[in-house]
């Protein structure tokens, strides 16, 4: 009987999927690189060389699936079963697309960068805005995105907050979220034969809702426009980012070889919000040798600030330059020798010590990747 069961079960779940088109795919990625970091950290001044081979978390299994005209989907797994992607989608008769569930957002979507240092690191966070795979409602048409985000809200709030059992807690300074509107993200790419141009925007807002004290507003956004063109065997992208505390909006914000990242939230002092104001900009310059080779080099900025005074609103930055190769050894098989140098400038007095503490690293090595 037990048996019987099984079998009518895979039976069941059997019968829709075959009635749909499934494609399944699947990426291993493989990082095999050389970094040495000079921290120039007061109190940790070490140079530290290491040696990185291993599987990139971004490895990934998935498949799109569409069942007809209308609807249709796609889920991606990658390294440690975490899910990358998850979503459904309806197709209206005029073309346009309603999305529900988790892929890349309207701000997610830009990568004008191909350095593979730091996982595929693609510039992401150092003069290219990234916000990643978020869950959504998003609508489509043409080259034009709108999408209603899951917020990005603090996740360590004061146990404080959960109702009081004794006098001494009730004058605790704890804080509740108190949140109205999803994130907004909204895009646009304009593209003609040899060229694209893309413009677009996010905002986000929440309050915190204090015991005692104010309660103040934590307001996020972000504009971003960039492009490329060829030119024959050459292409250029540009890009650039500026906006409001990048932190509380859930941007991505790279640590290169375990370096902190920058500071790019608001912060809270005497319970009032003084923000973080970013900007940043990058360069991507290659070559297509041929059709086995492919030259790039490129650069990229990224720059925060705290609206105080003195030497905690001097702000901090992180810059990197790459210059790599892209090796088709047969198709869907690759190889991407990299070099690069990147440094973070940091605020003084962010550590302990006197200085202003600017660590650097510099990186060899190649990504090795095989689609399936």
């Amino acid at each position: 009987m037990k048996k019987l069961f099984i079998i009518f079960a895979v039976l069941c779940l059997a019968a829709p999927a075959m009635a749909a088109d499934w494609n399944f795919y699947g990426s291993a990625r493989f990082a095999t690189f050389y970094s040495s970091v000079d921290k120039d950290i007061p109190g940790d001044n070490d140079t530290i060389n290491r040696l990185q081979w291993a599987q990139q978390g971004n490895s990934r299994l998935g498949a799109t699936v569409v069942v007809n005209d209308q609807i249709g989907g796609g889920f991606e797994y990658g390294t440690g079963v975490n899910l990358r992607k998850l979503y459904g989608t309806y197709t209206f008769g005029g073309g346009s697309e309603l999305l529900i569930g988790q892929t890349y957002t309207p701000l997610g979507s830009y990568f004008y960068s191909n350095s593979v240092f730091d996982g595929d690191g693609d510039l992401l966070g150092i003069g290219q805005f990234y916000n990643g795979r978020q869950a959504m409602v998003q609508w489509k048409t043409g080259g034009l995105k709108i999408a209603g985000i899951q917020p990005n809200i603090p996740g360590d709030l004061d146990s404080s907050i959960d109702d009081p059992t004794t006098p001494e807690d009730e004058t605790t300074v704890g804080y509740a979220v108190d949140i109205f509107l999803p994130k907004l993200e909204a895009s646009y790419q304009f593209k003609g034969d040899a060229w694209f141009f893309d413009i677009g925007g996010g905002f986000q807002t929440y309050g915190l809702d204090y015991f005692q004290g104010n309660d103040p507003t934590i307001t996020s956004y972000v504009v971003t426009g960039g492009g490329g063109m060829n030119f024959g065997a050459f292409y250029l992208n540009l890009g650039a980012n500026y906006g409001q505390n990048y932190g509380n909006y859930g941007a991505y914000n790279p640590s290169l070889a375990g370096l902190p990242a920058i500071q790019t939230s608001a912060a809270i002092v005497n319970q009032d919000t003084v923000d973080n104001t970013s900007y940043g900009a990058l360069a991507v310059l290659g070559f297509n040798l041929s059709d086995t080779w492919t030259v790039e080099a490129g650069y990229g900025y990224q720059y925060a600030e705290l609206d105080l005074d003195g030497p905690a609103g001097d702000g901090e930055s992180v810059q990197q330059f790459y210059l790599n190769a892209t090796i088709n050894i047969a198709p869907g098989f690759f190889v991407v020798p990299e070099v690069g140098m990147a440094s973070y400038d940091y605020v003084d007095g962010r550590f302990a010590g006197e200085g202003d503490p600017n660590p650097g690293l510099w990186y060899a090595g190649a990504k090795w990747q095989i689609n399936f």
